[in-house]
């Protein structure tokens, strides 16, 4: 996709830098998004090793006038925009009568509504190119648990966050979609599985091995997979495809 710009939120680690690097291979730049500058610049070098010029940009989305300025940096930089991947965002995995207001406000902050105000300030500049959103949300979105309440409702408002926006894409030119990973090995899973470890007097490397066979999978996801899925989704295979909620989990998740 000769000329094509992206934006990666949560670009610093995760499924954001697999999503990046990823994307490099189909956009000629790509602006990363993240709170931390020093892993921001590890994933910038990797995206030009992969053959596209990135914008590192050190920014907290749950500031409500981080989004804009995001956006307004990548177009000064690059000319355009044409995807926006929106993966920013930890909630935190508490009791539902244990998360406080402040907790819920946080989750909220950045996955939510950091997600909603990117999307909003990106949107002229996507219904110009025709361009492709894709928002990250989670398993739990389906299947929501008391011991991760927030997690789960917060995961199914960005699905429906994702729906509102492909309905007025339709008319904008604007494909939307959302994705909802299950248990992938990131830096982030490791540490949960460290506390699911402790909770029940097992090693990590015995957690490791066992929350599959619990949770009914065969495996633990890679965020290599969840990329792929996105560069498709913002890909022009995809054109058609809009207002969809991906569920990509080995199966965990098994409603219809």
């Amino acid at each position: 996709m000769h000329g094509k710009v992206a934006i990666v939120t949560g670009a610093s680690q995760g499924i954001g830098r697999s999503a990046a690097i990823r994307l490099a291979r189909d956009f000629d730049a790509i602006a990363l998004v993240a709170r931390n500058r020093a892993k921001l610049e590890e994933t910038a070098a990797a995206v030009r090793e992969a053959g596209a010029e990135p914008l590192a940009i050190a920014a907290d989305l749950a500031d409500p006038t981080a989004a804009a300025a995001a956006v307004d940096a990548t177009v000064t930089a690059f000319g355009g925009l044409d995807a926006l991947l929106n993966i920013a965002g930890a909630v935190p995995q508490i009791d539902l009568f244990e998360t406080s207001d402040a907790q819920w406000d946080q989750g909220m902050a950045l996955k939510l509504h950091g997600a909603r105000r990117l999307t909003i300030a990106a949107w002229p500049h996507l219904k110009s190119s025709q361009g492709a959103v894709v928002l990250m949300s989670g398993n739990s979105a389906q299947q929501p648990k008391a011991a991760a309440a927030a997690l789960g409702t917060i995961n199914a408002a960005i699905v429906a966050l994702a729906k509102a926006f492909a309905d007025r894409g339709i008319a904008d030119g604007v494909q939307v979609n959302s994705v909802l990973p299950g248990a992938v090995m990131t830096d982030r899973r490791r540490s949960g599985l460290e506390r699911w470890a402790s909770l029940r007097g097992v090693t990590l490397e015995e957690a490791v091995a066992r929350f599959p066979r619990e949770a009914g999978i065969a495996r633990f996801g890679e965020s290599q997979e969840i990329a792929d899925l996105m560069a498709f989704l913002v890909s022009p295979a995809a054109r058609w495809m809009t207002g969809a909620a991906l569920r990509v989990d080995g199966g965990e998740v098994q409603a219809v």
